[in-house]
């Protein structure tokens, strides 16, 4: 309890330092690996979403867990996959708090399925947490600083598939909202009504155009200082976690240094991804080697090994 209190409010006296309250919006995205990279995708979809919803058993009660949007791949998995937390009103359930230091690379070394030689293969995807705004921060002077203008908005609407009964296939319920300026794209369709949708996309986009500018504030501020800028929620240039499932097996948290040979219990969301996740509370959020190479236990570089 106190490590979490400590990662919800380490450094108070800057605003992105203070946002460990907050539900936040995870973000998936399938990197290198084709097929395999986009089943991986989605199994650090199910594993998270496993994790925040099996969170109550572990005194952690968050108030949303819910699938926003999805990309499915060509053959297999997703390219892509947005899962909301939502903050619970006990002290525990932080949802920013948890998970704001997954944003990063996460990458999986198995023999492949989709491989007819069984090959070993190497997939990587790229993990971003989105702190959300609260509702009544909308309406704050931050959130007027950003205040989005109906003629930079491009509004889509387009068949929603998936859960929500025959109602939400047989309309055009789902939103995508383009903002214009700074060329950022949300899609939600998990609701059953276009208003919904429209709803919770806006404050999505929101949101993440607070955490583009507090990201924008800190480099210019590292800018003057003549030092390189730590890495944000969003940053896809450091290795969080290494899974591995072959030749042998090992889940190896690279900021806490934690290892456990419960693979599957980390990708099941159980005890044992718990415990990285309490591990990583401790670790300030620039604490993370960015450097692949140097963590790869197969040594065998990239991709399909020979």
């Amino acid at each position: 309890m106190a490590l979490l209190h400590s990662a919800s409010t380490r450094g108070e006296d800057t605003a992105e330092d203070n946002d460990g309250h907050r539900s936040c919006l995870l973000e998936i995205r399938a990197g290198a690996g084709g097929t395999e990279a986009m089943d991986w995708c989605s199994m650090l979809l199910r594993m998270y979403q496993r994790w925040a919803e099996s969170a109550a058993s572990r005194m952690i009660r968050f108030k949303e867990v819910k699938v926003t949007d999805e990309s499915p791949g060509e053959v297999a998995g997703l390219r892509y996959a947005a899962l909301l937390i939502r903050s619970g009103a006990d002290g525990m359930a932080l949802a920013t708090a948890w998970l704001r230091n997954e944003a990063g690379v996460h990458r999986l070394v198995r023999n492949s399925p989709f491989d007819a030689s069984r090959r070993r293969h190497t997939s990587f995807a790229s993990v971003s947490i989105t702190p959300l705004l609260d509702d009544e921060e909308i309406e704050s002077e931050e959130a007027q600083a950003l205040s989005l203008s109906p003629d930079d908005l491009i509004l889509e609407t387009m068949r929603s598939s998936g859960a929500g009964g025959q109602h939400v296939n047989k309309t055009d319920s789902a939103v995508r909202i383009t903002h214009k300026p700074s060329g950022i794209v949300v899609t939600c369709r998990s609701e059953r009504s276009q208003h919904q949708n429209r709803a919770r996309a806006l404050h999505v986009l929101r949101s993440k155009l607070r955490e583009r500018y507090l990201r924008e504030r800190r480099e210019r501020q590292a800018s003057m200082m003549r030092q390189g800028g730590r890495a944000g929620f969003g940053s896809a240039d450091r290795l969080i976690r290494s899974y591995i499932l072959s030749p042998f097996t090992l889940v190896k948290d690279i900021r806490s240094g934690l290892e456990t040979s419960d693979a599957i219990g980390v990708l099941d969301g159980g005890d044992a991804l718990h415990e990285m996740l309490r591990a990583a509370l401790a670790v300030p959020l620039d604490g993370c080697d960015s450097s692949l190479e140097s963590h790869d236990p197969t040594s065998n570089g990239l991709g399909t090994d020979p």
